[in-house]
């Protein structure tokens, strides 16, 4: 899956999707794609992720306790 760095808006590839989707996970393992080839996988913090189009990640992915704020 990819995902964007909201600073530069480059891709990452997310490695572990299921690291993504768990919102007590705050960083994920993933390879930048910018240039010709895709760069050695590095740990990111989902707070400086986004989707491709801009839009936030859902909050059930980023607060484990996002329930609390409804």
């Amino acid at each position: 899956m990819f995902v964007a760095e909201k600073a530069t808006g480059h891709l990452i590839e997310v490695l572990d999707t299921q690291a993504l989707f768990d919102p007590h996970i705050q960083q994920v393992t993933g390879s930048l794609h910018y240039g010709e080839e895709a760069q050695d996988p590095e740990p990111y913090a989902k707070s400086g992720l986004a989707f491709p189009s801009g839009e936030p990640l859902p909050v059930c992915w980023t607060d484990p306790d996002y329930r609390r704020h409804l």
